[in-house]
C-alpha cells in the first residue's frame, strides 16, 4: 500500500498548489514511483490546471483521466456516492505508486466550513493524513498583487483563530493531522505566526510534543512551517489576464504570455501623462482608439529609459487602423498586445480579480515555488514524518536532485560564455533561483539583462560581464601571451584571442575569477575545449583529457567513458581514461568497479584490439592498485550477474560493474546512444575529466534541464579542486 498525504485548505486562494508541488518534488527525490490524485475537480470538460501541472512533474507517469475523483456536480448530487467513487478511483492510483499526493478541493462552489468538513471525510476514508494549508492573507486581499504590504497580511492571532476553526472541522471529520503550513505568510512576523499555530495545534490535539522547534516558542505535536509571500507567485500572468478579459493576442511574442503582471496602469489620458506613470512589470490598459498612446508605450518599452512592461490590453473593441498595425509589426516588439471588447472599468475590474496561477509553462513561477518551499520547509523532517525511508534504487530524477543538493552544499562560481542563447539564460535563472551555483554570464550587460526581462526571468543576482571589457582583456592578454610565448604569441595577438567568449571564460577559470565553465550550447566541442587544452592543461599524471557520460537508468547510475573525445586511444590513454572515470564516479557518489570492455572476456580471445585492452588493464592495476578493475570483459559479463557467473566466476567486478570503459570512440558513442534511446536512460554529459580545473561542453541541442545539470556537475567538480 502506498503512503499518501492529503493537502487541503480552510478556504480558497490559499496557494496550496505551491505546497502540493513542493511535497511532490520532495517525495519524488526519495522514492521512485510517485503519484498525484485530485479528489474533486471543477468539471470533466475543462482540464484542471493544478493537476496538469503536477502530472507534468518528471517524477510522475500517470494519465490525466485516471487521477481525478469526482466533480463538484457529483458531490452536490449525492455526497455519499461521490465519496465512494473517490475512494474507488484513488485505490486504482495507489496500486501503481509508492507515495501519492492527494489535492483537495478549491472552495469554488461550497461554503468553507462544509467544504473543509467534506475534505476531512475524504481524507479519513482514504486513510491519508492531512497537510493543512492556511492562507496568510485575508480573503478580500487575495487578488491584489500590487499591494503587498504587511497591512494586508493576517496577524498571528488571526492565523491562530483560522487554525482553531479548521482543526475543529478536521477533528469532527476524524481526519488525522499530518502538518500545518502557513502559506503566503507575513515575512516580518513569521516566528509569531508559527508560535500561534503551535499553540492552536497543541490545544486541539492535547498530545505530547513530537518535533523539535525553536526554544522561543511552545512546541507542537506535528510539524508547522511558514512559507513567505512572493510577489511573482501572487501576480497573475498575462495569459491569465487574457483569459479573464476574454481577449485575443494581436501582436507580440506568445512566449511572453507567461510573464507576470506586477501592477496595473490605466492609460486613460494623453501620451505625455501616461509615460511617467508606467511601472516595471505593469499591464497597461489602453483604449483601442488611442493609437498614439499605444505606440508611445511600445516605444517607451523599447527605449530602455522607461520601465519594462509585461503587456498591453486594448479595450473597447475598436479595430486598429491598418497603418498603425503595420507600424507595430515594423517595431518588432515582443510585448504582448491583447484586444478585448470590454469597457475600461470592466477590463480593470477583471484584471484586478485575476489570480496568479502556478503552471508548468512559467519556469520562473515554477522555480520560485520550489525555491520557497525548499527554503521554508524542512524536507528531511517532512519525509521522516511521512514515514518514507530513502530508497535504495536511484532513478534519474533522484540522481539529478542529488547533483543539485551536492552543488548547493558548497556553492561555486561558474562562468557561462553564451549569454546570447535563451536556453542558457533560462537555465541560469533556474540555477540562481534554486541556489545551485553563483554565475558569471558573458555578454553585453544591457543586452543580456534586457533579454532576461523580455523572457520574464530573474538574473539580478548574476554577474554579467562583457568579453570586450578593457580591464579584463588587458589582464587576460598579458597572461595568455605569457602562457603561449613558446608559440610566439604577442600581447597584441593575445588581446584579439581572449575576446573570444570561450577563451575569455577559460581565462577567468585559469585566474580564479570563476571555479568552472560550461559552454557549447551554441559552439562546437572543439571551440569549447581547445582553450582549455592551451590554458588549463591536464592534471599531473594524466596524459589526456577524456570524457564520461553519467547514464541514469531506471534504478541506478552507471559511468560510460570515453564517448566523446579520443577516437582511438592507446593502451596508456585507455588506462588514463579508466583511472579518471573511476575518480569521476567517486566524485558523484558511485562506487567505482571498472570494466575494461572488449569483444572478448578474460583469456578467451586474442588480437590487437583485445591485447590493447589487456595491456591497459595491467597498467590500471599497477598505477591504481586500490581500484577494482576487470578486463578484457564483454559488456554482458560486466553488467549481468548470471552471465558473469558463467564467464568470470569469483570476479569482484563482473556482473556488478559501475564504470564501463570502451575501447574506442566509435564503440562508446554508439553504445551510450543505443542505451539512451532503447532503454530510456538519461545521459548526462559529456563530463570532461583530466583537466586541472573543470570545463564542460554542452550538446548544441541541449535543453534547459541539460544545462542546469551540467552546471551542477561542474560545480561539484570544482568542490574537489
Amino acid at each position: 500500500m502506498a503512503q499518501s498525504i492529503y493537502i487541503t485548505s480552510a478556504e480558497g486562494h490559499s496557494g496550496k498548489s505551491t505546497v502540493a508541488l513542493g511535497v511532490l518534488d520532495a517525495l519524488s527525490h526519495a522514492t521512485p514511483r510517485v503519484g498525484v490524485f485530485r479528489a474533486i475537480a471543477r468539471s470533466t470538460v475543462e482540464r484542471d490546471y493544478v493537476l496538469e501541472m503536477l502530472l507534468d512533474h518528471d517524477g510522475v507517469d500517470l494519465p490525466y483521466d485516471d487521477c481525478i475523483g469526482v466533480t463538484y456536480d457529483d458531490v452536490r448530487r449525492d455526497p455519499d456516492a461521490a465519496l465512494a467513487t473517490i475512494v474507488e478511483r484513488y485505490k486504482a492510483v495507489e496500486a501503481q505508486c509508492d507515495a501519492v499526493v492527494i489535492v483537495g478541493s478549491d472552495y469554488t462552489d461550497v461554503g468553507s466550513p462544509a467544504e473543509l468538513a467534506y475534505n476531512a471525510r475524504i481524507a479519513a476514508n482514504l486513510g491519508a493524513p492531512v497537510l493543512l494549508v492556511l492562507g496568510g492573507r485575508s480573503a478580500q486581499n487575495q487578488t491584489q498583487p500590487e499591494q503587498l504590504g504587511s497591512s494586508l497580511a493576517r496577524t498571528p492571532a488571526e492565523m491562530g483563530q483560522i487554525a482553531d476553526l479548521a482543526l475543529a472541522e478536521l477533528e469532527h471529520g476524524r481526519a488525522q493531522l499530518f502538518a500545518v503550513v502557513a502559506n503566503r505568510a507575513d515575512p516580518v512576523r513569521t516566528d509569531e505566526t508559527l508560535q500561534a499555530l503551535r499553540r492552536s495545534i497543541d490545544a486541539h490535539l492535547g498530545g505530547a510534543p513530537r518535533t523539535p522547534v525553536p526554544a522561543a516558542g511552545p512546541k507542537a505535536s506535528v510539524p508547522v512551517w511558514a512559507i513567505p509571500e512572493d510577489r511573482y507567485l501572487v501576480a497573475p500572468s498575462i495569459r491569465g489576464i487574457m483569459r479573464s478579459v476574454d481577449g485575443e493576442l494581436i501582436a507580440g511574442d506568445p512566449d511572453r504570455l507567461t510573464r507576470e503582471a506586477l501592477a496595473v496602469v490605466v492609460a486613460g489620458m494623453s501620451m505625455v501623462n501616461v509615460l511617467p506613470r508606467l511601472l516595471e512589470g505593469a499591464v497597461v490598459i489602453i483604449p483601442a482608439d488611442r493609437s498614439e498612446v499605444l505606440l508611445a508605450t511600445l516605444l517607451a518599452n523599447a527605449s530602455g529609459t522607461f520601465p519594462s512592461i509585461s503587456g498591453i490590453v486594448l479595450n473597447g473593441g475598436f479595430e486598429l487602423p491598418e497603418p498603425v498595425t503595420r507600424l507595430i509589426d515594423g517595431l518588432g516588439s515582443s510585448v504582448p498586445v491583447i484586444t478585448t471588447d470590454l469597457g475600461t472599468y470592466e477590463t480593470a475590474v477583471r484584471i484586478m480579480g485575476t489570480r496568479g496561477r502556478l503552471a508548468a509553462d512559467s519556469q520562473r513561477r515554477y522555480d520560485t515555488a520550489l525555491s520557497l518551499f525548499e527554503q521554508s520547509v524542512d524536507t528531511d523532517e517532512l519525509l521522516v514524518a511521512f514515514g518514507l525511508a530513502r530508497a535504495t534504487v536511484v532513478t534519474p530524477l533522484m540522481f539529478e536532485f542529488q547533483l543539485i543538493e551536492r552543488a548547493r552544499a558548497q556553492r561555486k562560481k561558474i562562468v557561462l560564455p553564451e549569454g546570447d542563447d535563451d536556453r542558457v539564460l533560462r537555465a541560469a535563472a533556474t540555477v540562481l533561483k534554486r541556489g545551485i551555483a553563483d554565475l558569471v554570464i558573458l555578454g553585453e550587460p544591457f543586452e543580456v539583462r534586457s533579454r532576461a526581462v523580455e523572457l520574464g526571468i530573474d538574473l539580478q543576482s548574476a554577474e554579467v560581464l562583457s568579453p570586450l571589457d578593457a580591464v579584463h582583456v588587458h589582464k587576460f592578454a598579458e597572461e595568455y601571451a605569457r602562457l603561449r610565448a613558446h608559440k610566439g604569441v604577442t600581447v597584441a595577438q593575445a588581446a584579439d584571442t581572449v575576446t573570444d567568449v570561450s577563451y575569455f571564460g577559460t581565462m577567468m577559470v585559469h585566474l580564479g575569477l570563476a571555479d568552472g565553465m560550461v559552454s557549447g550550447a551554441a559552439h562546437t566541442t572543439a571551440h569549447t575545449i581547445r582553450p582549455a587544452f592551451e590554458i588549463i592543461k591536464t592534471r599531473p599524471g594524466v596524459s589526456v583529457v577524456s570524457s564520461v557520460f553519467l547514464m541514469a537508468l531506471a534504478d541506478r547510475v552507471l559511468v560510460y567513458g570515453d564517448c566523446a573525445v579520443i577516437p582511438d586511444p592507446t593502451s596508456e590513454q585507455l588506462a588514463d581514461i579508466a583511472i579518471s572515470s573511476a575518480a569521476t564516479a567517486s566524485q558523484f557518489g558511485i562506487h567505482p568497479r571498472v570494466a575494461m570492455l572488449s569483444y572478448s572476456t578474460g583469456e578467451s580471445g586474442s588480437g590487437a584490439d583485445v591485447e590493447k585492452v589487456r595491456d591497459a588493464t595491467a597498467l590500471v592495476r599497477s598505477r591504481a592498485p586500490e581500484l577494482l578493475v576487470e578486463g578484457p570483459i564483454q559488456y554482458d559479463a560486466a553488467a549481468d550477474a548470471a552471465v558473469a557467473a558463467a564467464k568470470m566466476p569469483g570476479s569482484e567486478v563482473a556482473g556488478r560493474a559501475t564504470v564501463f570503459v570502451f575501447p574506442d570512440l566509435n564503440t562508446g558513442n554508439n553504445t551510450y546512444k543505443a542505451v539512451q534511446r532503447s532503454a530510456g536512460a538519461v545521459a548526462i554529459g559529456p563530463v570532461l575529466q583530466g583537466l586541472n580545473k573543470p570545463i564542460n561542453d554542452l550538446s548544441r541541442g541541449a535543453l534547459v534541464d541539460d544545462i542546469v545539470n551540467t552546471i551542477a556537475i561542474t560545480a561539484i567538480q570544482a568542490q574537489g579542486e
